[in-house]
């Protein structure tokens, strides 16, 4: 919201101020996490450090020293949510694959992940691999599977 909009009484997780606009509706973070672990949820989307073939996700800690780690409700969500989506970059600022054989940051779920989204693709995880469902505008399959370190299968 804009700095005269903000109210100091709300803020979201990510700890950043919000405000209410009409339609808005809030409630306890008890009643979240209870319709979170009693699976009254059926859709999440998530962001990710990295993502492995297999769905395991690492999203909350890089293990750098110094680092706040901040793993939140997101262990709660990935295990009582029925499908989880992730959104984030296909590399990370430095060009390393963000979608990798197996995950060397701390997991915060093992094999929860269905669906990535990134700004190179859409890619589907299921028992049989990865695939590919769509690529971007002037993203071909060869440059995907330059910057991904997991296979990559087409459909």
């Amino acid at each position: 919201p804009a700095k005269e909009d903000e109210d100091d009484e709300l803020i979201n997780a990510g700890k950043k101020p919000v405000t209410t606009i009409k339609g808005s509706c809030f409630f306890h973070h008890a009643d979240s996490f209870a319709m979170i672990r009693g699976g009254h949820i059926d859709i999440c989307v998530l962001g990710a450090f990295q993502v492995s073939e297999n769905g395991d996700l690492a999203n909350w800690s890089t293990g750098e020293p110094g680092a706040i780690p901040a793993v939140g409700g997101a262990m709660d969500l990935v295990e009582g949510v029925k499908t989880i989506i992730i959104f984030t970059q296909h590399t990370t600022k430095n060009g390393e694959p963000k979608i990798v054989k197996e995950c060397t940051y701390p997991l915060t779920g093992k094999g929860v992940v269905s669906h990535i989204y990134t700004d190179y693709a859409v890619i589907d995880v299921t028992d049989n691999g990865m695939f590919v469902r769509e690529m971007a505008p002037g993203i071909d399959f060869e440059f995907l599977k330059s910057c991904t370190e997991a296979e990559l299968k087409q459909y």
